[in-house]
């Protein structure tokens, strides 16, 4: 059973302290079926939130893909996976000597708690579209810190100048990534007509 305390301890260390947090998860050396069951249920439950939100959208001008819980949850799952995998392997070539089980884990962890502030966020924009805005762009700001530290620290490498060149470079890769899960799920479901 997991401890409530120690979850919520361990997130605002992920806030104050991201590489310190990233030491005591790696130190838990979870097996690759539990993170890969881990990745897949933050997966659902984004795509939960996602799907609730759009009960308060209008959403006839969104895309099928935008629209159908299933097909977004096949999106964000594969962008996970190929983000994974895209700082992963591009660490490794800059001289990166972290372990793939390392930075699942902490992309995983990563992705329960952004699940969290995206419930909120959801709160936040029913009460006060600014303040949700607000705390969307602080979200996404401190995200993107808590990442540059956890790649650095999964990987070893030598400071967190060389993580964003690692985030950078594997954006690129993703990007191509993302063109060919497309064309795998096919542009009819992302609302584009197929004689484009």
């Amino acid at each position: 059973m997991v401890d409530r305390g120690v979850v919520i301890n361990l997130a605002l260390e992920t806030i104050q302290s991201p590489r310190s947090a990233a030491k005591k998860i790696m130190s838990l050396s979870l097996s690759r079926d539990v993170l890969w069951s881990g990745l897949f249920l933050v997966a659902a439950i984004n795509s939960i939130i996602y799907s609730f939100s759009l009960l308060f959208s209008d959403t006839s001008m969104l895309p099928a893909l935008f629209s159908n819980p299933v097909l977004f949850f096949v999106i964000v799952t594969g962008v996970l996976i190929l983000t994974i995998h895209g700082f992963y392997w591009t660490g490794r070539a800059i001289g990166g000597k972290g372990e793939f089980g390392d930075l699942l884990a902490l992309l995983v962890w990563l992705q329960a708690l952004r699940a969290v502030a995206q419930l909120v966020m959801f709160v936040l924009m029913v009460v006060s579209p600014v303040l949700g805005q607000l705390f969307s762009l602080g979200v996404g700001i401190l995200g993107l810190w808590i990442t540059v530290n956890f790649i650095t620290e999964a990987l070893h490498l030598p400071s967190v100048l060389h993580a964003v060149g690692v985030v950078v470079l594997a954006a690129v890769g993703i990007v191509f990534g993302l063109a060919i899960l497309a064309g795998l799920i096919g542009l009819g479901a992302m609302g584009v007509p197929s004689n484009v």
